[in-house]
């Protein structure tokens, strides 16, 4: 059976995107900041059949990070696709910042929780990956990683968010001819506010799409009123 883990797990688009992988064979590992809130996901998961278990860890946290993915792969097995979706609200520290009035302070959170997640994250799978010669990492950011001109109200997220939009796209380059797809996917929509287009279990959808195709390394996503 092979084994997805969504890193940044919430009731949100992490859970759909669980549940799109759940219902095709994948046992699901589900790592968040908080304990609590991944019982109540892994027992949702579980009322639908789907395989699953959670590991606390702060994404920004390398240390805990590493001892979450050790645990997942003892009780779970190798991962075939790290799902890579932070998410932080409520968090001070994260809260935009206008293009205008970004200052270093303002942005070294987002670099750290973005692309310091990332990397973090890609360490500790990418060495099995690569040596089995297959993987694929999906990393999701907001619109503006791509497109910064589009919100300048964000914009200390569009430089965290973009700095792990260079690190994917480069990753890609760099590992495709070992077997690793690596893909970016931009989300410019806010998510369940509006259609059927902007709900979780739609977008995860298009995951899904990316994953089985394996085409190109950026799959930006729209629902933008």
């Amino acid at each position: 059976m092979p084994t997805i883990a969504v890193l940044g797990a919430g009731p949100g688009l992490g859970l759909s995107i669980a549940k799109r992988f759940g219902r095709e064979g994948f046992s699901v590992g589900l790592v968040s900041r908080t304990a609590q809130k991944l019982d109540g996901l892994v027992a949702e998961l579980a009322s639908g059949g789907i395989e699953a278990a959670g590991f606390a860890a702060d994404v920004t946290d390398a240390t805990a990070l590493a001892a979450a993915v050790d645990r997942l792969t003892d009780r779970l097995g190798p991962i075939d696709v790290l799902s890579f979706s932070p998410s932080a609200p409520g968090d001070a520290a994260l809260g935009p910042v206008a293009v205008t009035d970004v200052t270093v302070e303002s942005v070294l959170p987002q670099l750290k929780f973005y692309l310091g997640g990332g990397i973090a994250a890609v360490q500790q799978v990418l060495p099995a990956m690569t040596g089995r010669g297959s993987g694929t990492i999906i990393f999701t950011t907001g619109g503006s990683s791509a497109n910064p001109g589009m919100m300048p109200a964000f914009g200390n997220i569009a430089v965290g968010s973009g700095a792990l939009r260079t690190y994917a796209l480069s990753l890609h380059a760099a590992v495709a001819e070992q077997g690793v797809y690596v893909a970016h996917v931009p989300l410019s929509v806010w998510i369940g506010h509006g259609g059927p287009e902007t709900q979780p279990d739609t977008i995860a959808e298009h995951y899904w799409d990316v994953y089985t195709k394996h085409e190109g390394a950026e799959h930006p996503y729209v629902a933008m009123p």
